[in-house]
C-alpha cells in the first residue's frame, strides 16, 4: 500500500500542486473580493476638511509677566497649537526615531513595522523598548479623526485614511499635527504643553536630552510619568530614543554622549497643576461670564492677569505658616490675604485660605470674597467722611459713657433695642480726646459720635464710591456700622484702603490685563481707569493719622509690629464681637494689603487680641513686599486752624480761655469755674453737617444733643466736683440745668 501511494504521488504531484494553486488563488480572490466588498460598505470619513476639523484648545491663565502659567481651564485637554517651525528639531527627530523611523519614506502604512512589532510583542513583550506597528500618519488619523475603539473596521479605516492623508498633507504637516495633538500624560496634549509643564519652557527651546524624554512618553504616558514610580524605565526609554537617533544619523556621537549623561530636572508636579488657585477660580468666573463655558474650552485664549506670582508664593507660604500657628493658639482655622496696587487697581495677591486643598477647613472657599463684619477696620471711612465736611484730626470728642438712642434715658447703659450704649474695647473712658488719638487708638465712643456727625448716608455713599460694594442698604444700618455692623469683602476693603494710599483717587479694580487668541490677536485689553472719589486732603489726613506712631502708642506700644521706622505705612485693625473676625488693613503709597483671620463657619476664636492674631502675617508679608518696592512717602496734609472754632481745632473748652489754663497755678477757683462753664458736647458748638459754619442757635434742636451733653456734664461733675457745679450754676440759657453737686444735669420740662 505504501509503495502504491509513493508511485501515485510521483505521477500526480504536479497536478495536485496545480490544482491546489488554483484553489488557493480562487480562494484568495474570493476572500479579497469579499474583503473589498466589506471595505466598500465602510463609512470612511471625508478628509477634504481635515485642516478645518474642530480642535479644542485650552484657555490658559498666566501671571502678569505672561510667562508663568497659573492654570489651564479646560479640565480634560491641555493643548496649545504651535507652528512646525516653533518646535525643536531635536524633538521632531526624537519622535520620528522612536515612533516611526521610516516616516519620510513610507506611503502612510509600514508593513515591515507591523510585522516586526508583532514579533517583538510576541517574543519579548517589551512595548517600552521597541516600536509600535502604527506609523505616525496612522496615529494622527487615530487621534484626530476616528473613534478610539479596537474593532478591525477601525484599523482598516485607519490604514485607508492614512494613505489618503499622505496625499493631502506633506510629511512635515502630518508630523506637526501629531506633535500638537499627541497625549503626554494626564491632561497634557501636544509638545508645547509638555514643554511648559515639565520644563517651564517653549517647545522651540527644548534641549536634546529634554526632547528625548518627551518623545519617550507617548508610548505609555501614565506609566512613564516623571512623577510616578517608574523613573528608571523612563530613563531607559530616553536612552533608547537617543540610541535610535544616533543609529539614524540624527545626532553625532558627541551629542549622544552629552545628552545621555545630562541630568535633566523636571519641574515639581504641582507646577503642572494649578497655581494661585483662589485667584484662578476668581478669574475663571469672570471669563465664563464674559465669554461662556464653550468659548473657554475651544478658543484657546491666553489670559494675562495682574497677579504678581513672586508675591503670591510668599503670601501663600506666610498664610500657611502663620495660619497653622493660629489654629493652636487661637482656635482660628483659616486666614486670607489680599494685596493690590493702589495706583492702577491691580490685584497682586489673592490667598483665599491657608490651604486650598484642605477639606477640613473647606479650603477652596475663598474668604477674600466672603462677606464678613470688619469691626473697627471700617472706622477710617467714617473719619474720612467727617474730614470732608470740615472736621479735623484735632477735633475734640468726649470719650465718655453715652446712651446714643434719644428714645432711652441718658443714664441708661443698655444696648438692647432701641437703646445703644457701647463700650470701648478695654472698658475704660478717656474723657476729651482728639479724633486723631481716638482713631489711632480705635476708641468706640468717639467713632460712633463721628459717624453721627458725618452722617450715615453720606458715609455709606463715600464707602461705596471707594469700592465697598456690599454696604448698599442705608435703611439697614445704624450707628453700629462704625463698629463693624455691616458686612464687607476683604478684596473690596483692600481696594478701598488703596484709595487712601492713592490720595483719594480710586483706580478701578483690575485682575485681567489682556486676552489673546491662538494667533496672538488681542481680543481684550484693560486700561487703567481712575477717579477722584475722596477729597485729597481728607485722604492725606487719614494716612497721617494711621501712620502716627505716637498717637497709637497707648494702644500698641511704641515699638509694635505696625510701626515701620524707615517707611510710610498706615494700618488699622478690626475685630468683631466674640472675636469672630480679626482684620488688619494697611498700605503704603504703592501697595495695599488686607489680612483676615477667623473661622469659615463664623464661630468665635479662642481668645487673644486681634492684633496678636493677625498682625504677624501682615507684617511679614508687608516687609517682603516693601523690599521690592521703591520708598515713597505720603504728602503732608494741609491743616489750617485760622478762624476755626476751638473745639474743631483741638480746644475742648470754648469760654474765651484755653483748656490748658485749668492746670495753671495762677488760675483761681472763680476762673476755673468760668472755664468749666465752656465745657460742652461738640453738638453745643457745631451744626453737625456744617462744622465750620455759625454756632447753632438752638443746640438742643439736635435729637442727640441732650444725651451727649448729659454724658459730658456727668463726666465733668465726676472729674471736677464742686467746681463743676459752680460753673453750671453760673451758666445761662442752656437746655441743661444743674442738679446737686456731683450730679449731672437733666432736661427741662
Amino acid at each position: 500500500m505504501r509503495i502504491f501511494r509513493r508511485e501515485w504521488w510521483k505521477k500526480h504531484y504536479k497536478d495536485v500542486l496545480i490544482d491546489g494553486s488554483i484553489v488557493l488563488f480562487v480562494g484568495t480572490i474570493l476572500i479579497a473580493s469579499v474583503l473589498l466588498i466589506w471595505i466598500s460598505t465602510l463609512e470612511i470619513p471625508d478628509l477634504s476638511s481635515f485642516e478645518d476639523r474642530r480642535i479644542l484648545q485650552s484657555t490658559k491663565i498666566y501671571d502678569k509677566t505672561g510667562e508663568i502659567l497659573l492654570y489651564d481651564l479646560h479640565q480634560d485637554v491641555k493643548r496649545t497649537i504651535v507652528p512646525f517651525e516653533q518646535i525643536s528639531r531635536h524633538l521632531k527627530n526624537a519622535t520620528v526615531a522612536i515612533e516611526d523611523e521610516r516616516f519620510y519614506s513610507h506611503f502612510g502604512i509600514d508593513l515591515k513595522a507591523i510585522v516586526r512589532a508583532a514579533v517583538v510583542n510576541t517574543t519579548q513583550g517589551d512595548l517600552l523598548g521597541g516600536q509600535g506597528g502604527s506609523t505616525l500618519t496612522q496615529q494622527v488619523i487615530k487621534n484626530s479623526v476616528l473613534e478610539r475603539d479596537k474593532k478591525l473596521s477601525r484599523k482598516v479605516k485607519e490604514a485607508i485614511l492614512s494613505v489618503k492623508l499622505e496625499r493631502t498633507l506633506s510629511k512635515d504637516e502630518i508630523l506637526a499635527v501629531y506633535l500638537n495633538e499627541v497625549p503626554y500624560g494626564g491632561t497634557i496634549y501636544g509638545v508645547e504643553e509638555a514643554a511648559q509643564s515639565f520644563f517651564g519652557k517653549k517647545a522651540a527651546d527644548l534641549t536634546l536630552a529634554e526632547s528625548a524624554y518627551i518623545a519617550s512618553l507617548p508610548q505609555a504616558p501614565t506609566y512613564l510619568s516623571p512623577y510616578g514610580s517608574n523613573r528608571a524605565d523612563l530613563d531607559s526609554r530616553k536612552n533608547t530614543v537617543l540610541d535610535k537617533m544616533l543609529q539614524n544619523g540624527m545626532i553625532t556621537e558627541e551629542e549622544y554622549n552629552e545628552a545621555k549623561n545630562t541630568n535633566v530636572e523636571f519641574l515639581p508636579q504641582a507646577v503642572t497643576g494649578i497655581r494661585a488657585p483662589h485667584f484662578v477660580m476668581f478669574i475663571r468666573e469672570q471669563l465664563v461670564e464674559k465669554y461662556g463655558e464653550e468659548a473657554l474650552a475651544e478658543r484657546g485664549f491666553r489670559v494675562i492677569t495682574t497677579l504678581d506670582y513672586d508675591l503670591q508664593k510668599e503670601a501663600e507660604r506666610i498664610v500657611a505658616e502663620k495660619g497653622a500657628t493660629n489654629v493652636d493658639r487661637f482656635k482660628a482655622d483659616n486666614a486670607g490675604l489680599v494685596a493690590t496696587d493702589p495706583k492702577n487697581g491691580d490685584v497682586l495677591v489673592m490667598v483665599g485660605s491657608r490651604d486650598y486643598f484642605s477639606k477640613d477647613i473647606d479650603g477652596n472657599f475663598n474668604i477674600t470674597l466672603a462677606e464678613r463684619q470688619p469691626g473697627s477696620s471700617i472706622k477710617p471711612f467714617v473719619y474720612a467722611s467727617a474730614f470732608t465736611k470740615g472736621y479735623l484730626p484735632n477735633t475734640i470728642l468726649f470719650d465718655v459713657k453715652t446712651q446714643f438712642s434719644p428714645q432711652c434715658p441718658p443714664d441708661s447703659t443698655s444696648s438692647e433695642s432701641p437703646c445703644y450704649s457701647p463700650n470701648n474695647y478695654n472698658g475704660k473712658f478717656l474723657g476729651p480726646i482728639s479724633m486723631r488719638n481716638a482713631l489711632a487708638q480705635s476708641l468706640n465712643i468717639p467713632a460712633v459720635k463721628t459717624l453721627y456727625l458725618a452722617g450715615l448716608k453720606d458715609t455709606l455713599k463715600l464707602a461705596a464710591d471707594m469700592g465697598l460694594t456690599t454696604l448698599n442698604d442705608p435703611d439697614r444700618y445704624g450707628l453700629t456700622l462704625v463698629l463693624g455692623g455691616g458686612e464687607v469683602k476683604l478684596l473690596d476693603m483692600t481696594h478701598a484702603y488703596g484709595v487712601f494710599a492713592n490720595e483719594g483717587v480710586r483706580a478701578t479694580p483690575r485682575s485681567i490685563l489682556k486676552i489673546e487668541d491662538t494667533r496672538g490677536n488681542v481680543v481684550f485689553e484693560s486700561k487703567v481707569e481712575t477717579k477722584q472719589v475722596l477729597d485729597r486732603n481728607a485722604a492725606l489726613l487719614i494716612s497721617d493719622v494711621l501712620t502716627d506712631n505716637v498717637a497709637r502708642t497707648p494702644l500698641w506700644g511704641a515699638n509694635s509690629l505696625v510701626n515701620f521706622k524707615e517707611r510710610d505705612v498706615a494700618s488699622k485693625t478690626g475685630s468683631t464681637n466674640n472675636l469672630r473676625d480679626a482684620w488688619l488693613m494697611g498700605y503704603s503709597p504703592n501697595i495695599a494689603v488686607g489680612t483676615w483671620v477667623g473661622n469659615n463657619d463664623n464661630s468665635p476664636m479662642g481668645g487673644g487680641l486681634s492684633g496678636l492674631i493677625v498682625t504677624p502675617m501682615w507684617r511679614e508679608f508687608m516687609d517682603y513686599a516693601l523690599a521690592k518696592l521703591p520708598d515713597e512717602k505720603f504728602p503732608q496734609p494741609q491743616i489750617d486752624l485760622a478762624g476755626v472754632k476751638p473745639i474743631i481745632r483741638g480746644d475742648y473748652i470754648d469760654s474765651g480761655m484755653l483748656a490748658a489754663e485749668l492746670a495753671s497755678s495762677s488760675t483761681n477757683s472763680v476762673d476755673v469755674a468760668n472755664i468749666l462753664g465752656g465745657m460742652h458736647t461738640i453738638l453745643h458748638f457745631v451744626n453737625r453737617g456744617d462744622p465750620r459754619g455759625p454756632y447753632p442757635t438752638n443746640p438742643a434742636a439736635d435729637e442727640s444733643y441732650y444725651n451727649w451733653e448729659w454724658a459730658v456734664q456727668a463726666w465733668k461733675n465726676s472729674t471736677y466736683g464742686s467746681l463743676a457745679s459752680t460753673s453750671q450754676a453760673s451758666s445761662s440759657d442752656d437746655e441743661v440745668t444743674p442738679e446737686e453737686d456731683n450730679n449731672p444735669p437733666r432736661r427741662r420740662r
